[in-house]
């Protein structure tokens, strides 16, 4: 069947917002009218969307899938909408928090085709490694790996994204590197343990309890620079990893990780246009540079 933008606008609103009152109030929407026209898009797809719970709408596997297709058409529409609304544009300030890695691979290139394109925006990246707090105004968009579980908040997952061990390829050559038994023999790279601010990054316990990392930083950047500099062996992102000369995955089989960008923004900022058009772009480059 076609999809028709109405109802996955309803679909986005709940998906985010996570409750039919809140969904109602960004759409100005009637609780009850969301909840019925998520129930007949349901009926008409022949799939159940969420899962009901007292703490509120959850997206199924289903729903999951629908999101990307939903998106697709929304950014067409919100650029149909720019398009219209031109030539005022876009003014004022937006703020984006996000982990360092990603931040300085992907973001930076994308906010300056941002400002480019919106000569009027102010465009501020926070890069540290930290979970930023939007209720506290510490951003108005963040990027995480772990979606908040409090505060009035919509999160929007981006993309999963794949991981595994990099090393330099003299440090190959002389190791071998072909069974986790041979990470005993080379310096292990990694994030400081107890400074470690989501769960998400704390993998060397998953790879072995044994591990003790001897060069640790709670910048990912120079973790990848100790690790192309022939340092040791650590865990990186592939969108990073496998941008690096002279470096290349090591025991791929048997250490692989994937996590998940999430883009966080406020309740209270759904109908902003300058950070709605930020988002988008987020959104749109975080997906061609990390998807797996």
């Amino acid at each position: 069947m076609s999809l028709n933008w109405n109802d996955l606008r309803i679909f986005l609103a709940l998906s985010r917002a996570q409750t039919l009152l809140a969904a109602g109030e960004v759409l100005s929407l009637d609780p009850a009218t969301v909840g019925r026209r998520v129930a007949a898009l349901e009926q008409a797809l022949g799939e159940r969307l969420f899962d009901r719970s007292p703490r509120g709408y959850a997206l199924t596997e289903a729903g999951r899938k629908l999101m990307e297709p939903a998106e697709r058409m929304e950014s067409a529409a919100a650029a149909t909408s720019d398009f219209r609304a031109r030539p005022e544009g876009i003014s004022g300030t937006v703020r984006v928090g996000a982990p360092g890695g990603v931040a300085n691979e992907v973001l930076g290139p994308a906010l300056l085709s941002l400002a480019d394109e919106h000569t009027d925006l102010r465009l501020e990246l926070v890069a540290l490694p930290r979970v930023f707090s939007l209720s506290k105004r510490e951003a108005d968009l963040a990027l995480a790996l772990t979606p908040p579980s409090a505060g009035r908040l919509t999160t929007r997952r981006i993309a999963d994204y794949g991981l595994h061990l990099y090393a330099g390829d003299a440090l190959i050559a002389r190791h071998g590197l072909t069974r986790l038994r041979d990470l005993k023999d080379v310096r292990f790279i990694g994030y400081v343990s107890d400074l470690i601010f989501d769960k998400e990054l704390d993998y060397l316990p998953l790879i072995s309890p044994d591990l003790r990392p001897q060069l640790t930083c709670t910048a990912l950047m120079i973790q990848a620079r100790w690790i192309m500099a022939g340092a040791g062996v650590g865990v990186l992102p592939d969108f990073i990893g496998s941008a690096l000369k002279g470096v290349s995955r090591v025991l791929e089989n048997e250490v692989s990780f994937t996590r998940a960008f999430h883009l966080i923004r406020h309740e209270d900022d759904l109908r902003v246009p300058r950070i709605s058009r930020a988002a988008d772009a987020i959104v749109a480059a975080v997906r061609e540079a990390v998807s797996v």
